[in-house]
């Protein structure tokens, strides 16, 4: 009761941000809702003077409602078909993250960006964007302002990779016939869902190919998402470890339950629910709405993540995390056509 008390001047701050800002992402589903959402509560930001009465449910949204979202997203994820169907691609996915993350890790040091944005960069466009970043943010204690700027890079990518894939596709002589190379190619080099299909559907639409590189591309897509789980549980043992350090340099010990990605297991129980659920014949649809309420909960995250930022602050440190971006967002794309072209060889 107390923490209701406390906490609905803000939930309801964020409500009011993340409603009009997903259905502007329905109309806009390029940009997305997630980025709306980041950008309308960073302009509100500026004309709450005092933000002490919302403080509460705003932290509540940025960091509890954010792995609900990630737990959901289980449900979006039919274990079978995934593997099934993404062993074609597995070797691309897996080669293309680890550059992404290599790449992240060089341009940290080269530029000395702050640890925990170049984190969720290189795995915001390895993974799966906001969602990918949402799931380290929570293991590594991001700061909102870490959250939103790497967000707002990922997601800037997003929609340059949904406007030129498809006339990048024509110049590299991707197969006009056949949707499942390019396919391939959107589903491993573009992050966020609403972007690779956004990419997929112009290529289907150009060619007049039905929904068969949509098909090829979502699935690859989906088989990515499930690189959350190792990539989180690589990054809470090296959190973990730090911790662990710092605590016995300071004669403290370490709380393991604290540090666990505890949502993680029921993304991964949510999976298997689904998986087990459609083999018995439970139409996948039925599932529809907890995937659409796991996107809906990432926006209202993000309205929460926006009303914490400091948006003149995030213009003016801007430039070197885009440059990392830009930086693993090429990886990625060159290191997916290599790899094709290789494995086509073979």
């Amino acid at each position: 009761m107390n923490f209701i008390k406390k906490s609905w001047p803000g939930l309801l701050l964020c409500l009011a941000i993340a409603v009009p800002s997903f259905l502007l992402g329905k109309l806009f589903p390029i940009i997305g809702g997630p980025i709306i959402a980041i950008i309308i509560g960073m302009v509100a930001a500026l004309f709450i003077k005092d933000k002490s009465k919302f403080e509460s449910g705003i932290r509540f949204t940025s960091k509890k409602i954010l792995q609900y979202a990630v737990i959901l997203l289980g449900f979006g994820l039919n274990l079978s078909v995934v593997l099934k169907t993404g062993k074609q691609s597995l070797p691309i996915i897996v080669v293309t993250i680890a550059a992404s993350l290599i790449i992240a890790l060089i341009i940290h040091k080269l530029m000395r960006i702050p640890s925990k944005i170049s984190t969720l960069i290189g795995v915001g466009s390895s993974i799966c964007g906001g969602s990918a970043i949402a799931a380290a943010a929570s293991v590594i204690d991001a700061s909102d302002e870490e959250v939103a700027q790497s967000i707002s890079v990922v997601f800037f990518f997003n929609v340059l990779a949904a406007i030129i894939f498809p006339t990048l596709g024509m110049w590299l002589g991707f197969s006009s016939t056949s949707g499942e190379a390019f396919g391939i190619f959107a589903g491993t080099a573009i992050n966020d869902t609403s972007s690779v299909t956004a990419a997929a559907a112009t290529w289907d639409s150009m060619f007049k190919l039905g929904s068969a590189t949509l098909d090829k591309a979502v699935t690859v897509k989906l088989t990515r998402t499930l690189a959350i789980i190792p990539i989180t549980l690589v990054l809470a043992f090296l959190v973990a470890k730090k911790k662990r350090n710092a605590g016995e340099m300071e004669g403290m010990k370490i709380n393991m339950k604290s540090i666990f990605p505890f949502f993680i297991v029921y993304f991964v129980l949510a999976s298997i629910i689904t998986t087990i659920a459609t083999g018995f014949g439970v139409p996948s649809s039925v599932f529809t709405p907890f995937k659409e309420l796991s996107k809906f909960f990432i926006v209202l995250a993000m309205s929460a993540i926006g009303l914490n930022t400091n948006i003149i602050k995030l213009v003016k440190t801007g430039g070197k995390p885009i440059v990392l971006g830009f930086c693993c967002w090429v990886a990625i794309i060159v290191t997916s056509l290599a790899l094709q072209h290789v494995l086509a060889i073979w």
